[in-house]
């Protein structure tokens, strides 16, 4: 079975540019912000991206030093897991039998047959797909 937890992230748009998001991450790097996820889409002529932080104040205060604008706190889940055939359709069984909307989803394989899943629901649901899933 995964592992779900409930985790911080922060969004902030920027330029559709390219060496946009690695000027991001090496300002993280500099200030030794460690990530546990990170994520960008085209959103209305530029770019949004997604930090997800291992330390939420360590985080903040570096996105503050690099004059970063970034939103305020909002909640995503993690998941991680050992991948195989059907690795995802328990923990997004379990929402849609609840009748749960997940409004976007990343996963990937982590290698070592190992995988990882970020998902995102409404704000109204968080605490009861938290509940249902028992993430911590």
């Amino acid at each position: 079975m995964a592992s779900v937890r409930k985790v911080s992230y922060y969004s902030m748009k920027v330029p559709q540019r390219p060496g946009s998001g690695a000027q991001l991450l090496a300002a993280l790097k500099a200030a030794k912000v460690n990530l546990l996820a990170f994520t960008g889409f085209p959103e209305g002529g530029g770019a949004q991206v997604d930090f997800v932080p291992q330390d939420n104040a360590k985080f903040v205060r570096a996105a503050r030093q690099a004059k970063l604008r970034i939103s305020s706190r909002k909640t995503v889940f993690l998941a991680q897991g050992e991948d195989r055939v059907g690795a995802l359709t328990r923990v997004l069984g379990k929402l849609a039998s609840a009748r749960i909307n997940v409004v976007a989803v990343n996963a990937v394989t982590a290698g070592r047959r190992r995988y990882g899943m970020m998902f995102w629901v409404k704000p109204k649901d968080v605490a009861t797909a938290a509940r249902l899933l028992r993430a911590r």
